[in-house]
């Protein structure tokens, strides 16, 4: 499995750009991807994906940065050397269709399957089989990342949010909710709350 987090410069994908993904092998959480690229020309920017990410607008428009072809292309070479590639994170399907529309923008085959494992549904389960009622906010579910976190006791993302950090705490989180335990070094002060 791979754990993945992209930060862009919004929240469609046909209209915003990738500004970098993070990525780590959940088997060998050792085995990690991070790089950062530029904006496609003509992509549109949302300041609030800006607040989030922590990017400027110099720092995305960067002509000295790679183009985000060239991250895809980095992100599917890196991730040839693992087996099993189903993609897990918080909304992985934000991460997957930003990927895959960077991809198909340059006529790059994407190899990897539509379905993904997303850590709200596992913190979800997680909470009902448990006998603990998950948070609600406007009559809807409010596990967020930073709840699903706080939930398997590690602090809050962050800010600004960083791809690799993501996929980190993304990778973190999955562990403890599926099999009950701690897996990155750097997690290991911050035990587990059940």
């Amino acid at each position: 499995m791979i754990v993945v987090d992209v930060e862009a410069s919004g929240v469609n994908p046909y209209k915003h750009s990738l500004v970098s993904v993070g990525a780590v092998h959940f088997e060998n959480p050792s085995y990690q991807f991070y790089e950062e690229c530029r904006i496609w020309d003509g992509a549109d920017i949302m300041d609030d994906a800006m607040a989030v990410n922590g990017f400027t607008r110099e720092q995305i428009m960067d002509m000295s940065k790679q183009t985000d072809e060239s991250l895809v292309q980095a992100f599917l070479a890196w991730m040839e050397k693992i087996p099993e590639r189903t993609i897990v994170g918080h909304n992985p399907s934000f991460d997957r269709d930003f990927l895959a529309v960077t991809a198909a923008r340059y006529h790059i085959d994407w190899p990897l399957a539509f379905r993904t494992i997303d850590t709200h549904t596992i913190g979800y389960m997680h909470h009902l089989l448990h006998g603990i009622p998950p948070p609600t906010e406007n009559k809807r579910s409010a596990l967020d990342l930073d709840a699903i976190l706080k939930y398997v006791g590690l602090p809050e993302e962050p800010m600004p949010h960083n791809a690799l950090t993501g996929a980190k705490v993304e990778t973190e989180a999955f562990s403890r909710l599926i099999y009950n335990k701690q897996l990155l070094d750097e997690f290991k002060q911050y035990p587990i709350p059940w």
